[in-house]
């Protein structure tokens, strides 16, 4: 993991102070082409729902809690005004999230050499989830692993390898290219739709291949997301290391993650008419020093 990390870092290219990776890619020239691929005016919501109904089994994470803390039914004000108001308890990673850059690290270091040891009760000193308000919006792609498998979904611990990837995008008529928006279709949410067992979702799952960071690299690919929990296979493929994919892209290429996508809709209407690219608007919510953020990203076609 290491050796690879090295080979495809890219700490330093966007300057040493940089907190952003690879949404650097994603350049106004680049959003204005991608502007270009709306077409119909079509909106697809990718983001799960946010309710107890969701994937997490509790522990570690658990589903989102909304209450009301108003509902208007016992107010009496001139005129007859009623309000309602409610809040939420919730992990920024309950449902479909962004992993900012200062999620994971190792050997105490964060993505460009930050260091690991400036995330703490506080949150993240940097490479925080706000360094990417500007908005993750751009040309998007979806590869579609379980269509061309021909199966609802894969198993658990299966791996999508760098092969599978290029013989996905030639079958499909896409290119994946330079300050893409990357999404790949497991079938893992429709697995959960199907069976609605959060323990059995969160169990494993298939994934990218450690060895697809080379392939991502090679393309420039900004933000990489899935319908899985985490992007990577799990079990992983090294059995003395866990999150090894994680720990390579986030932290040695600086790629923003997003993870518990819903590609359902979305996949449908790109096999009816062949069009698998999309203009993708997915802005994370602006918590300051966060490590993640709650997202409801569309893609417009």
């Amino acid at each position: 993991m290491r050796e690879l990390g090295a080979q495809v870092r890219n700490w330093g290219r966007w300057g040493d102070d940089d907190e952003r990776g690879t949404t650097n890619l994603i350049t106004p020239e680049r959003v204005a082409a991608a502007a270009g691929l709306i077409r119909t005016g079509e909106v697809f919501e990718l983001g799960i729902p946010l309710d107890a109904d969701g994937p997490q089994p509790g522990g570690t994470r658990i589903n989102p809690i909304r209450l009301m803390s108003e509902n208007g039914q016992e107010q009496v004000l001139p005129g007859g005004f009623k309000w309602a108001d409610d809040y939420v308890f919730m992990p920024l990673q309950a449902g479909s999230q962004y992993d900012s850059l200062s999620h994971v690290h190792y050997d105490g270091q964060l993505y460009n050499g930050h260091p690991g040891d400036g995330v703490t009760i506080k949150g993240a000193d940097k490479c925080g989830i706000h360094t990417q308000a500007k908005g993750i919006a751009g040309r998007g792609v979806l590869l579609d692993i379980a269509a061309h498998r021909g199966v609802d979904w894969l198993d658990a611990g299966e791996a999508i390898d760098p092969d599978e990837l290029d013989a996905v995008a030639q079958a499909q008529g896409v290119d994946v290219g330079p300050g893409d928006i990357l999404l790949f279709r497991t079938g893992w949410r429709a697995k959960f739709l199907a069976e609605h067992d959060p323990q059995s979702f969160m169990a494993g799952e298939p994934g990218l291949s450690l060895r697809s960071a080379g392939w991502l690299r090679d393309r420039d690919v900004a933000v990489v997301g899935s319908d899985n929990w985490a992007v990577e296979v799990l079990p992983g493929e090294n059995p003395g290391a866990v999150f090894e994919l994680h720990m390579v892209l986030i932290r040695d290429m600086g790629v923003t993650l997003a993870e518990m996508l819903d590609f359902e809709e979305l996949a449908a209407a790109c096999a009816d008419d062949g069009r698998y690219d999309f203009f993708f608007a997915g802005p994370p919510l602006k918590f300051t020093r966060g490590v993640g953020s709650p997202i409801n990203p569309l893609a417009i076609r």
